[in-house]
């Protein structure tokens, strides 16, 4: 009887297996070394089992068995730096943050290959649901990594009135950090910034006593900074990561120094960010890219069109500033990565007009265009990037490591342009819809 009620427990219920073999493609595995021609990897419930060359895996009987000819398969990208669930279309508003927003941001990153993402700062205490029920089972779209709720000045850069906290003592800090840690975010996130003198600063006081709270709770600091002599009062109160490239000068031997002393990373240079600065002063070629309309409302192509729109960009008063500003952070990315500096790649996609999927590919163009190779492009975005956020299942293609992976038609050692040859996407051995 009992054998009986297990063969009909077998028979309805799911299986507790579910093997893929991927076969026949040149394996681009994160790490940074060769590629390896004529590759096969299986997936069992998400993870990867086998991996190697496709002439000696034995593929088992009953296994889904997808052959990827001429194909190339990389890790998925990971984000160090967005915001999600508060935009729609070019307006933002803390009160866009549903679920369905939510998750058709994460969908979309997933579309365009980025498979992980840290959102930085800007989150309301859905996100650690989302977050837990990813983490303990096999999320279908992109994967969430979170700050929470992070800190600003009163009145200062980053601040979102109902979300972040916006200090004005720091008597504030240490309850507010115990309430991050009781949460398990991610990492902690304070915007150090003037907004070219136009917005009060956060003082060094209190972003030194967000530093030293969040690491007595063992949490990490990333800091929106933009000019140098904060970068290094910062770094050398320990702060953990940059948020941004530094942007008002070049970095100098005294920051490189004190980022290797602290083990400081260039989390993210957010060279999008910058070109999303003046970019709209004139239609942008990719407003009539199939890569990009396809993830995008007609209400936003049309206002990013509108002759009026551009002129109101152009007329910024710091809109001659703008351009200049990208290129100080590409040339500081360059020499941070000559120097040894680790660093990932992040964006800062998500509020108005930096566009979740469609930056990340833009911002590894623009990483090479500061004369990074594909190499170190692909490797920051995938395995490096994982380093920083502590993911030891992510980040490259090995035995025991998720599943999370694009399957390209073309080689982006070659061309880092390459990888918009999106022709699958898989989060934990989920395809993602295309």
């Amino acid at each position: 009887m009992k054998k009986i009620i297990l063969l009909l427990l077998a028979f309805l219920l799911p299986a507790s297996a579910e093997i893929k073999v991927l076969k026949n493609f040149t394996l681009i595995d994160g790490s940074g070394g060769p590629a390896v021609a004529d590759a096969a990897m299986m997936i069992d419930n998400g993870r990867i089992v086998r991996i190697g060359s496709a002439q000696r895996l034995t593929q088992p009987d009953g296994a889904h068995v997808i052959d990827l000819d001429g194909k190339f398969v990389m890790p998925g990208i990971i984000n160090l730096h967005g915001h999600i669930g508060n935009t729609v279309d070019l307006t933002q508003n803390a009160q866009f943050y549903t679920r369905e927003n939510i998750e058709k941001n994460l969908r979309t990153y997933a579309w365009y290959g980025v498979t992980t993402v840290l959102s930085l700062g800007t989150d309301q205490d859905l996100i650690f649901k989302i977050r837990d029920e990813q983490r303990s089972g096999r999320p279908t779209y992109t994967r969430v990594y979170t700050a929470g709720r992070g800190f600003t000045l009163k009145g200062g850069v980053g601040g979102m009135p109902s979300v972040t906290y916006n200090l004005e003592n720091v008597a504030e800090i240490p309850k507010d950090v115990d309430a991050l840690a009781a949460k398990k975010v991610d990492i902690v996130k304070v915007w150090v910034d003037d907004s070219l003198g136009h917005r009060p600063k956060i003082p060094f006081e209190m972003t030194k006593a967000i530093i030293e709270n969040a690491h007595r709770k063992g949490l990490r600091v990333d800091a929106h900074i933009f000019y140098l002599d904060d970068a290094k009062q910062l770094v050398n109160a320990g702060l953990d990561a940059l948020a941004h490239s530094v942007r008002d000068q070049p970095v100098d031997q005294e920051l490189i120094d004190s980022m290797k002393q602290h083990g400081t990373w260039q989390s993210a240079a957010t060279l999008t960010r910058e070109a999303s600065m003046f970019v709209y002063a004139k239609p942008p070629a990719f407003l009539t890219d199939p890569f990009f309309t396809r993830a995008v409302s007609p209400a936003v192509i049309t206002t990013l069109s509108d002759p009026d729109y551009q002129k109101k960009i152009a007329a910024d008063p710091d809109f001659p500033k703008y351009a200049g500003l990208l290129e100080m952070a590409q040339k500081n990315l360059k020499r941070l990565a000559d120097a040894g500096i680790p660093y990932g790649m992040g964006t800062d996609t998500g509020p108005p007009g930096r566009f979740p999927g469609f930056f990340e590919q833009w911002e590894m163009e623009l990483m090479v265009d500061a004369g990074l190779t594909p190499w170190q492009v692909i490797k920051a975005a995938t395995k490096s990037s994982a380093e920083f956020l502590r993911a030891k299942d992510l980040g490259t293609l090995e035995v025991g490591k998720w599943a999370d992976l694009i399957v390209l038609g073309a080689d982006p050692r070659i061309n880092i342009r390459n990888l918009r040859s999106i022709e699958a996407v898989y989060i934990a051995g989920n395809p993602v819809a295309r």
